[in-house]
């Protein structure tokens, strides 16, 4: 996987931006790019995505747990009685499950 730093400065350079020109169009300090650039691990998510939207660079979330859950969410596993185990119970049971009180 391409390091943060490598990714912002091989864009950059595509662009034909300097580390200044960048800098004043995301409104961060010039610093900045410079700082990541260089390796530092310590930037703020709303400095990094001002520097993103200039440089056009979109960023997707993933996650494996996330992936997971929704394959399983997709399809909806079969019950005893051959309906969904997601689908909800008739109607006497839910009123039943909805009126019972815990003594």
């Amino acid at each position: 996987m391409i390091s943060l730093s490598l990714l912002i400065k091989n864009h950059r350079k595509k662009t034909g931006l300097s580390q200044a020109q960048l800098a004043k169009l995301a409104g961060v300090g010039k610093t900045v790019v410079w700082d990541i650039e260089n390796g530092k691990e310590t930037v703020q998510w709303d400095t990094l995505q001002k520097i993103f939207r200039v440089l056009s660079i979109t960023v997707e979330w993933r996650s494996p747990l996330l992936d997971r859950i929704a394959s399983l969410a997709s399809v909806p596993a079969p019950s005893a009685n051959g309906l969904s185990s997601l689908s909800k119970p008739p109607a006497s049971e839910a009123s039943a499950i909805a009126s019972h009180t815990p003594e």
